[in-house]
């Protein structure tokens, strides 16, 4: 049997369903995936018995990284980090920092997640903190990357273009954009709109050799106005939660409108092929899948409550990140930036010379 291309250790289980979630959504991304081999990292004999059930015990796909701790969802970063040192998530991430993994995946503890996959992978150069990214659909029929989405609350404006640099290198690669357009969210388009700390980084941004937009607007990540939003986690993580609410505000009421008499429940059942699409196109388990970026490895966070189905598009977005060299990409367009601001400091320090010399 060749070498598989490309290895995922998984925490299974982390998140609030655990093994019900991720050892399905594993035995069949491995069916669809045959160059894949997974690690699942967790308590032994409750893996066997689950991959027992869903027909994968036995496989060749699949090694069993034996933990003996689980960091609960509401376990404190002290107590996931210097606590519980053989835990399932922190056994996932060492299997990346080891070489024997490629990307590792969790649905458990954001911060404990992040926490750990600092500490054990640690940054990139140039990268002062990790931000979490992902995609949102719009209304072109692709995705919006957006970052940071809860890692960091108060950032800087340097830190806020580091995130755009990183956001940026994940659209090219892992979404194919060639050269993505990057926007700065804040309450208005004009330069003179927001706080200190964004026009800081919107004069960062203009500078940086990024295919910068400009400033947009809440509305615009739906509308697909750019490839990258990026802000920081507080704002982030509110817009984020405030989609994904509208969103199953807006499923059940449609379902409460169908289903109001006999005549609205006629009307739906005629309605139900278009409603199906409706329903595909604004499922956020497809989206499902947050790359933790600037890290010195491939670090995906799956959404806490995620089912076996968004768990799978999860474990295929890890795949996509390590196929289309997601790490690569960041770090190469990380030393680009560098150097060309180096470059820009460089020549903006010999004008003054030259302006100051005398003439011959």
């Amino acid at each position: 049997m060749s070498k598989p291309e490309i290895r995922i250790a998984i925490d299974c289980m982390g998140g609030d369903v655990g093994l019900p979630a991720t050892i399905p959504a594993a035995c069949q991304f491995a069916k669809q995936h045959p160059d894949t081999r997974l690690l699942l990292a967790g308590d032994a004999v409750a893996i066997e018995a689950a991959l027992r059930e869903h027909g994968g015990h036995g496989s060749l796909w699949y090694e069993i990284l034996p933990a003996s701790e689980v960091v609960l969802m509401d376990d404190s970063i002290e107590v996931a980090l210097r606590r519980k040192k053989d835990s399932s998530m922190r056994v996932a991430i060492q299997a990346v920092k080891d070489g024997r993994a490629d990307a590792c995946i969790s649905a458990g503890n954001t911060g404990a997640w992040m926490a750990i996959s600092r500490y054990i992978l640690k940054t990139l150069d140039g990268i002062d903190r990790p931000a979490i990214a992902t995609s949102i659909p719009n209304q072109k029929g692709g995705a919006t990357t957006m970052l940071d989405l809860g890692a960091n609350v108060d950032c800087s404006a340097e830190h806020l273009l580091q995130f755009a640099i990183m956001g940026s290198a994940l659209a090219s690669t892992v979404d194919r954009h060639e050269r993505p357009s990057v926007g700065l969210l804040n309450i208005g388009e004009e330069i003179i709109k927001g706080n200190e700390i964004v026009k800081r980084a919107a004069e960062l941004l203009r500078t940086s050799g990024l295919n910068f937009y400009g400033n947009v607007e809440g509305d615009d990540i739906c509308k697909g106005t750019v490839d990258v939003v990026v802000c920081d986690g507080f704002v982030g993580n509110v817009v984020l939660k405030s989609m994904e609410g509208l969103a199953k505000m807006v499923g059940n009421m449609m379902r409460a409108e169908f289903t109001r008499n006999s005549l609205s429940m006629a009307a739906g059942m005629v309605a139900k092929p278009v409603l199906n699409r409706f329903r595909d196109r604004v499922d956020n388990r497809r989206y499902n899948g947050a790359a933790l970026l600037g890290l010195r490895g491939i670090v995906i966070k799956s959404h806490g409550s995620a089912d076996s189905y968004a768990f799978g598009c999860a474990l295929q977005r890890a795949r996509e990140a390590v196929h289309n060299g997601l790490l690569a990409g960041t770090t190469n367009a990380i030393d680009r930036l560098r150097q060309s601001l180096q470059a820009a400091a460089a020549q903006s320090a010999k004008i003054p010379n030259e302006l100051s010399d005398p003439a011959p």
